[in-house]
């Protein structure tokens, strides 16, 4: 992982400091659902903010395409971002020009502002040289504290980081370091848990886990795949069946490199995945033709949870049943539980990451007991498939 300078590093006093998050919160109705994000970001903010810098928050919010789309707007969002920080947030119509620079020119120390939505241009997405020119004239200091976008090779990406001087937020630091602990330089054995609906959307990340970690847990209907790759017969579960060779190939790539892959013992299976359906539990080999594996049984539960306490790390992305649809969520809810009381007894490093595995882990009332949580979606996933992310090697100089 590349090395990169923290605000620690930063004499911010009296600068600019131009901030990118993310602010592409849930919203209905003009009000933030979710204020994860945010909440991750104060931290950052208010350490800014109390070294007497000028903060300015850059974002995008869905994707408007170069075109200024009102229900895109991030004024809400600063409106909700103000609560949080306990100051009001000064708000911009615009992220460049003239709208732009009167209100970071009314800025004082310590004070913050929002930027209008960036992806109102074009140039944001293009990591356009001139528009990442107009957004440098803005800040003295760079700051990126937004890793869930740091996939993206985007002006306020990754652009920013080139022309200004650069450094890590409060948030990216953290899921950095949470990152590192678990694949740079983790505790050992490693254990990773890859699960949801597709083998198709995590053939590389399988690939690059079965040469970093001890053992691989493969769940939810991606675990289907593997079993129909062997011969054994799922029912009418879903399966990837014209991905079966490609599943033999990481079962050799984990042979190879001394990774044991563990892949269900039972089942529970229904004809159909609907709340309220008939269930019944098979071992694995004897699943009916008319049936679906729906959630993993209490056999696989234990095993997992027995081979989770001979580990020192944990790393997961994507829960092993249907989990939002009871009693599918059992296996799920059961894994959680283990790592979260292994992590709280200090015997277990836990990062988990995808927004299947957070709303899990959330439903399960355990988030705040894994080690680190990373809200974040298409950057985690390119991660755990060894990708350089631009927003993160730009930090690096």
């Amino acid at each position: 992982m590349p090395q990169f300078k923290t605000i620690d590093q930063a004499d911010v006093a009296g600068k600019r400091v131009l901030v990118r998050a993310d602010l592409n919160v849930p919203m209905k109705n003009g009000a933030v659902t979710d204020a994860t994000r945010l909440e991750r970001l104060v931290p950052t903010l208010k350490d800014l903010a109390a070294k007497n810098a000028k903060v300015i928050v850059l974002s995008h919010f869905d994707r408007p395409k170069g075109k200024r789309v009102p229900e895109m707007s991030l004024k809400p969002v600063a409106a909700a971002l103000s609560k949080l920080v306990g100051q009001n947030v000064a708000f911009a119509e615009d992220c460049v020009g003239t709208p732009a620079e009167k209100v970071i020119a009314g800025l004082k120390g310590g004070e913050i502002a929002v930027l209008e939505n960036l992806r109102y241009h074009n140039g944001e997405e293009a990591n356009d040289a001139a528009f990442v020119k107009q957004l440098a004239a803005l800040g003295d200091i760079y700051v990126n504290d937004a890793f869930s976008a740091a996939h993206r090779a985007h002006a306020s990406t990754e652009g920013l980081a080139h022309v200004l001087p650069a450094y890590a937020g409060r948030q990216m630091q953290a899921e950095l370091e949470a990152l590192g602990a678990a694949l740079e330089n983790p505790q050992k054995p490693v254990m990773a848990i890859v699960g949801g609906s597709k083998v198709s959307t995590k053939l590389d990340v399988l690939s690059n886990l079965v040469k970093r970690v001890n053992i691989l847990v493969i769940g939810g209907g991606m675990a289907n795949t593997f079993l129909h790759a062997q011969g054994i017969g799922v029912g009418k579960s879903l399966c990837e069946k014209d991905l079966a060779e490609q599943a033999r190939t990481v079962l050799a790539q984990a042979m190879a490199h001394n990774c044991r892959i563990v892949l269900p013992q039972d089942a529970l299976i229904a004809d159909c995945l609907k709340p309220g359906v008939d269930t019944t539990m098979a071992t694995i080999g004897n699943i009916p033709d008319d049936q679906m594996i729906l959630d993993i049984g209490p056999a696989s539960s234990a095993a997992l949870a027995a081979q989770l306490a001979e580990c020192k790390t944990l790393l997961w992305n994507g829960p092993v049943g249907a989990f939002e649809t009871k009693p599918f969520d059992a296996g799920t809810m059961a894994i959680a539980q283990a790592a979260a009381d292994l992590t709280k007894r200090g015997k277990l490093v836990s990062i988990a990451g995808g927004g299947d595995t957070v709303a899990a882990l959330n439903a399960a009332g355990v988030a705040d007991a894994f080690t680190y949580v990373s809200t974040a979606g298409g950057a985690f996933l390119e991660w755990l498939e060894g990708k350089d992310l631009p927003g993160v090697k730009a930090l690096a100089g």
